[in-house]
């Protein structure tokens, strides 16, 4: 039964190019719409702030476009292919969910966690439920990799990245 599970299709191929593609297309609207509303003329001094912007959005509408056509011209045997299956779908969740739930975390200003305790727990995961690896080992790494991060941008090249409760504890704030 688990077997048949994750052999299901999880749409076909046109579908996800399609639904890709009307993403581009909106996404590439939204550019050209903000950069119009910023000003996406030649100015008397030269192009205003969303010239270019606005000309990267229509290239983006216009290839959403493309990729829709070809996409509804698809022949029938090539566009009824699975484009992934539920197992495969599930490989990719369980790197990709931990990884916005680590992007959430790192500067969201309700938590102020900072990047360092967030990197912490993300390689810690990782390292256990992925690798398999024993907590001495889990500790050892993932804390000794963000201690090198951390005096390698705080301290060596002093760029400052979004700290947390333990760095503003020893006075790095």
């Amino acid at each position: 039964m688990q077997q048949q599970s994750n052999e299901r299709s999880m749409g076909s191929v046109r579908l996800w190019e399609m639904v890709v593609a009307l993403l581009f297309l909106v996404f590439g609207a939204g550019v050209m719409w903000d950069s119009w509303r910023i000003g996406a003329r030649w100015g008397d001094d030269g192009p205003q702030a969303g010239y270019f912007p606005f000309y990267v959005g229509l290239l983006i509408v216009i290839s959403a476009v493309f990729i829709l056509y070809a996409a509804a011209r698809m022949k029938s045997e090539e566009a009824d292919e699975p484009f992934v299956r539920w197992g495969q779908l599930k490989m990719v969740l369980i790197v990709f969910i931990p990884t916005i739930i680590f992007v959430f975390l790192i500067d969201n200003p309700w938590y102020g966690f900072g990047i360092y305790e967030p990197s912490v727990v993300f390689i810690a995961v990782f390292m256990r439920y992925l690798g398999k690896y024993r907590w001495p080992m889990i500790a050892a790494v993932s804390i000794g990799i963000i201690f090198v991060f951390f005096l390698m941008f705080e301290i060596w090249f002093q760029v400052p990245l979004p700290k947390g409760p333990i760095e503003a504890a020893l006075g790095y704030s």
